[in-house]
């Protein structure tokens, strides 16, 4: 039998003595060792000589002036360099916010059903791309353009962004909404403002993403379309300015002494009671899931089908949430990094702690519910998202103490009500955010938040005597995000359902399962015809995939077994 080591051995060969005429070649060409660069540009160690301007100078010789322009220099250098750590941190943290898109479609996805798994996945994967373009076109222009038109500015530590000069107002200077930096082009095409976009825009996409959950299983992928540009363009932004953009809730603090205004440092309110409001009204306008309440309206439940997959989703989120809340700084020099990433990391850990123990010893099922755990988790990181800047770690710890059993509260009194949401995205981000905004007015403690809002002195609560008016000014916060979004957001979604004939998927194709018939694949092949509600009859799932005709050409093309 001929040797087959010749064939094993002459790829190796031949790559040993490519390195070696490689190094020959190098070494040979390497002539005299490197030497320093003069102008210090290359060096990896800064020296006097890398800063552009600056003079060594001869203590002897050396005049007044050049004196003043060698510190100049230095300090110029200095401004780079602040900013340059800021930028990279903003975006970098984006980086992370954009990555709980992953953990967002991971839960959604698990607490479903299998037969709506492809459809659920595609609503969050596609959300990413829908709601940025929306904001990219004016969303971004409607919130953020005028921060500088405004007695609030936009963020120092990246610049101050002044370009964005431009906002409509009433009244006093009440800013109501921005007018510049629509498809960032003009006054908007530059560096610092286009770190700032980066950064509010993947914030309006966890908005974006919450009512997917919340509307699961039975929402037609064409109304989703059309509704998560809304959400982008219009929807958050508009409330996002008043409060992030320089607007009339953020100045109550300057123009009606209350407080600082409204203060929520990385979105409780702007972010995540925004897509709980909006998952509210949309929930109710569009119905339950068909089987979800027997004949005399009390409540079935319907489990997801991958729970394993609701927990990694869930540690993504809570990894990324570091980026969401210590990114909200827009600065790696800002010295509270440590103080907002421990708050955010103690009141995950102890809502947490507090649902389970609720379900394990309270909750008539004395079982912990891996998936209410989950939704424990999320709501304390909700909540601790506005005041995570202004708290002590022990603070932090009640407010997530008081989340975690809020959260269980409100899925069962929101469900008692008919309003059939698959994820709990109303009690987690809706309630919670709410909970969270209201709790900087008690729990700030004063040592953090100097000139926040314009407001001379820092933030404090009614706990640690700083009196009542921040607490009115955070909760004229949660009426106002409330009304807004369950206003527009409801009359947008209505609109929609005129347009299209309606928001919803026929009854057959939601009994069969959305994947084939909205999606054109399934997310489980092998699961098809599984995973339908119990009360629904075997022969009822059958003729409704009979009548689904995406289905049962999909079926035709299955194996026999």
């Amino acid at each position: 039998m001929k040797s087959m080591a010749p064939h094993w051995c002459a790829p190796w060969l031949a790559a040993a003595a490519l390195a070696v005429i490689c190094s020959f070649f190098m070494s040979s060409a390497r002539g005299d060792e490197p030497k320093p660069d003069p102008t210090g540009a290359y060096q990896t160690t800064p020296t006097p000589q890398s800063v552009p301007g600056f003079k060594a100078l001869d203590p002897e010789k050396a005049t007044t002036k050049d004196v003043a322009e060698s510190t100049n220099a230095v300090a110029q250098s200095a401004s780079r360099s602040y900013y340059s750590i800021n930028f990279v941190w903003t975006l970098i943290c984006g980086f992370l916010v954009m990555f709980m898109q992953a953990g967002f479609a991971l839960v959604e996805t698990g607490l479903c059903r299998a037969k709506n798994a492809g459809h659920t996945m595609s609503m969050n994967f596609m959300v990413y791309a829908l709601g940025m373009f929306g904001f990219f076109v004016c969303g971004f222009a409607f919130m953020c353009g005028g921060a500088n038109g405004s007695p609030i500015g936009g963020p120092g530590v990246l610049g101050g962004t002044p370009t964005l000069n431009q906002m409509v107002t009433v009244g006093n200077g009440w800013g109501i909404l921005g007018k510049t930096g629509f498809f960032l082009t003009g006054p908007a095409y530059d560096a610092q403002v286009l770190v700032w976009f980066l950064f509010m825009m993947v914030f309006m996409d966890t908005t974006a993403t919450i009512p997917t959950g919340a509307l699961a299983e039975r929402w037609s992928f064409k109304s989703f379309f059309l509704f998560s540009l809304f959400i982008g363009s219009v929807l958050y932004p508009v409330y996002g300015c008043w409060v992030w953009g320089g607007g009339w809730l953020a100045q109550l603090g300057l123009k009606a002494g209350l407080g600082h205004g409204v203060i929520d440092f990385a979105g409780s309110s702007v972010v995540h009671l925004q897509g709980g409001a909006i998952a509210l009204i949309a929930c109710w306008l569009l119905g339950p899931r068909i089987g979800k309440y027997d004949e005399k309206g009390n409540p079935r439940p319907i489990f997801g089908h991958h729970i394993p997959m609701v927990q990694l989703g869930t540690f993504i989120l809570a990894f990324c949430w570091f980026g969401f809340n210590t990114g909200s700084t827009m600065a790696g020099t800002d010295g509270r990094i440590g103080v907002v990433a421990v708050n955010t990391m103690i009141a995950g850990m102890s809502a947490t702690i507090s649902g389970v123990l609720y379900m394990w010893l309270i909750h008539p099922s004395r079982k912990p519910d891996p998936s209410m755990m989950c939704n424990s988790m999320l709501a304390g990181l909700v909540a601790v998202t506005a005041p995570c800047a202004y708290i002590t770690p022990v603070g932090a710890f009640v407010v997530g103490l008081v989340a975690g059993v809020l959260v269980i509260w409100s899925v069962l009194f929101w469900e008692k009500r008919g309003l059939d949401d698959p994820v709990g995205a109303i009690s987690v981000h809706g309630v919670n955010g709410a909970w969270g905004v209201l709790a900087v007015g008690l729990f700030a403690d004063g040592t953090y938040g100097e000139g926040a809002n314009g407001v001379a002195g820092t933030v404090g609560g009614l706990f640690y005597g700083f009196g009542a008016k921040q607490l009115i000014a955070q909760a004229i916060a949660v009426a106002v995000c409330v009304t807004w979004n369950v206003v527009a957001a409801g009359a947008i979604f209505w609109a929609i359902g005129k347009v299209l004939g309606t928001n919803r998927v026929p009854p057959e194709v939601e009994i069969a399962g959305l994947d084939i018939p909205e999606m054109g694949a399934p997310g489980y092949p092998e699961f098809i015809t599984a995973m339908a509600p119990e009360e629904v009859p075997a022969s009822e799932i059958e003729a409704a995939a009979a009548r689904v005709p995406a289905l049962a050409r999909f079926r035709r093309t299955l194996p026999v077994a």
